[in-house]
C-alpha cells in the first residue's frame, strides 16, 4: 500500500463518533502522541492501523481512501476559476485542499453553486437572463449527485432485490412470466398491452400497461420497477429522503432512479450476474445475450457491483449525445469530467457515433498521470414508424488500468506502454495540457500567450503560469 495521509478524515471520523484523542489512542493501542500525529498528516496510515481503524470505528479501508480527490480538484478548479486566473490561489493549493480538507473542498463547491445561482436569478430580475435558477442543481442534478456519492451502489436495494429473486425463482429466459405472476397472485395488477406511453399504471385499476413495442426485456425491466413500488415502497421514500424533503421535485425523481436500481438488481441479481461477468471477463454483448437485457442495461449493471467482499470491476458510467450532452454519469471510481466546459472531443465516447454497433477500446490517460480502459459504443432507440425521429446515445464504460487486464476488451494492447494512451482531460476549462489541438477553450488560472506575429497549431496558447 503506498502512503496514505488521512489526518482530516480521522480526526472527523474521531469527533463523531465521541472520542477524545487519548480515548482513542486506546481503543487503537497507539500512543496519543502517535495518534496525534496521525491526525495531524506528520505520519502516514499503516496497514496494521488501518485495519484497527475499520474494527473499531466500524468503517471500510476505503473511507481513508483519496479515491474522490481527482474530482474534488476538478470541481474547486471550475469553482474557483476567477481566483485561479487572478493568481490568488494555484492549482496545487486546490489539489492539497482536496486532498486534505475534503469537507472543506466540498463546502467550497457548495457555495460556489449558490453563488452562481444567485448571480442568474439577479440576472433574470435585471431581464438579462431566460427562466430563473432556483436552487444551487436542478432536480435531475441532484439525482445524479444521490448516486454518485454512493458510487452507484445501494446495499439495502440490491439485498432486497435478490432475495425476491430468490424467492419467486427467477431463472434466466423466464424472467418475464415470473414478475408477471408475481404482480398477478400478490398485488393482483393485471398486464394489458398498447398505447403510445412505454408503461402506464393504473393503482385503482391495478392495471399494468406495457407498449406494444417493448422488447421482452425491456418488459421484464418496467415489469420489475413496478414491483420496486409495490413491495418496496417505504424503502424507497427512505433512501430518498436521505438527501432530499420528501415531496419536493427531486425526492420524487430519486424515488423513479431508486426503483429504477431495484429493477435492474431483480432482473439482473447480485451474485448471478457478478458470476456471469467475471467468467465472461465483461464481455458486455455476451452478457446483454445472455441474460436477455440490452447493451446500456448491462453496462449500467457492471458499474452497480460494488458490495463489500463481492465487488466486481470498478467501473465509471457515462451515456452522451452527438452534442456532448451527458445525461447519464455513474462512477465506482474517481474518474470525473468536469461540469465546466463539456467533455473531451479525444475521448473514445465520440468515435462511436461514426461506427454505430462497433465497441470501441482506448486505453485514456488523464493530466494527473492515471490511466484508464473505456470501452464504447453506439445505442439507437426508435419509436417505430417512418419519418419519427429516435434517438441514438453513445454508452461509456471505463475502469483504472490496473483492473483492465480482467477485461476481454484488453486482449491484444499493451497495457505497460504510455505511448499507447490517448491524452484526455477533464473538459478544456479545467484540462492541464496546453498543447492540445483540440482545445475549445482557453484553460482556467493560465494566462494566454497572445502575439499578433505569430500564430500556432494550438489553439489558446497558454504563456508562462503567472
Amino acid at each position: 500500500m503506498g502512503k496514505t495521509f488521512a489526518g482530516a478524515r480521522l480526526r472527523r471520523l474521531r469527533e463523531e463518533r465521541g472520542h477524545s484523542q487519548a480515548a482513542l489512542a486506546r481503543l487503537l493501542d497507539l500512543s496519543p502522541s502517535y495518534l496525534n500525529q496521525l491526525e495531524h498528516d506528520a505520519r502516514p496510515l499503516t496497514v496494521p492501523v488501518l485495519l484497527r481503524l475499520t474494527e473499531v470505528l466500524g468503517v471500510e479501508a476505503g473511507y481513508f481512501a483519496p479515491a474522490d480527490t481527482a474530482r474534488l480538484s476538478t470541481e474547486l478548479r471550475g469553482a474557483l476559476g476567477e481566483e485561479l486566473t487572478a493568481g490568488r490561489v494555484g492549482a496545487g493549493d486546490l489539489d492539497e485542499l482536496a486532498a486534505r480538507l475534503p469537507a472543506v473542498a466540498k463546502l467550497l463547491t457548495e457555495l460556489s453553486r449558490s453563488h452562481r445561482a444567485v448571480t442568474e436569478q439577479l440576472a433574470v430580475l435585471a431581464g438579462d437572463r431566460g427562466p430563473a435558477v432556483v436552487g444551487t442543481l436542478t432536480p435531475h442534478e441532484q439525482v445524479r449527485e444521490y448516486f454518485y456519492r454512493r458510487r452507484n451502489y445501494v446495499d439495502e436495494l440490491d439485498l432486497a432485490a435478490e432475495e425476491l429473486a430468490a424467492e419467486i425463482g427467477l431463472r434466466r429466459g423466464a424472467v418475464g412470466p415470473a414478475l408477471a405472476e408475481r404482480l398477478g397472485s400478490r398485488h393482483g395488477v393485471v398486464l394489458a398491452r398498447g398505447g403510445e406511453a412505454l408503461h402506464v399504471y393504473d393503482p385503482q385499476a391495478r392495471v399494468l400497461r406495457l407498449a406494444d413495442r417493448l422488447r421482452p426485456g425491456q418488459q421484464a425491466f418496467r415489469m420489475a420497477t413496478q414491483l420496486g413500488y409495490l413491495e418496496h415502497d417505504a424503502l424507497l421514500s427512505e433512501l430518498a429522503s436521505q438527501d432530499n424533503p420528501e415531496g419536493s421535485p427531486a425526492w420524487s425523481l430519486t424515488r423513479i432512479g431508486l426503483a429504477n436500481y431495484f429493477a435492474a438488481a431483480l432482473v439482473l441479481p447480485y451474485r448471478v450476474f457478478h458470476a456471469e461477468a467475471e467468467r465472461a471477463r465483461y464481455d458486455i454483448e455476451h452478457l446483454a445475450d445472455h441474460f436477455g437485457v440490452g447493451y446500456e442495461t448491462v453496462c449500467h449493471r457492471l458499474s452497480t457491483l460494488q458490495r463489500p467482499r463481492l465487488r466486481g470491476v470498478p467501473f465509471s458510467f457515462v451515456r452522451v449525445d452527438r452534442a456532448g450532452n451527458v445525461s447519464k454519469r455513474q462512477s465506482a471510481t474517481g474518474f470525473h469530467f468536469s461540469r465546466t466546459g463539456g467533455t473531451c472531443p479525444l475521448w473514445n465516447v465520440y468515435d462511436a457515433f461514426a461506427a454505430p454497433g462497433r465497441v470501441h477500446v482506448q486505453i485514456a490517460a488523464m493530466p494527473d498521470g492515471q490511466r484508464h480502459l473505456w470501452t464504447a459504443r453506439a445505442v439507437t432507440r426508435s419509436p417505430g414508424g417512418w419519418g419519427r425521429p429516435g434517438k441514438t446515445f453513445a454508452i461509456g464504460l471505463g475502469c483504472e488500468l490496473r483492473h483492465a487486464a480482467r477485461l476481454v476488451y484488453s486482449t491484444g494492447l499493451d497495457l505497460t506502454d504510455p505511448g499507447a494512451a490517448t491524452p484526455i482531460g477533464l473538459g478544456c476549462k479545467v484540462c492541464d495540457r496546453p498543447a492540445c489541438p483540440q482545445r475549445a477553450a482557453p484553460p482556467l488560472g493560465r494566462p494566454l500567450a497572445v502575439d499578433e506575429h505569430r500564430s500556432s497549431f494550438v489553439p489558446y496558447a497558454a504563456g508562462p503560469d503567472a
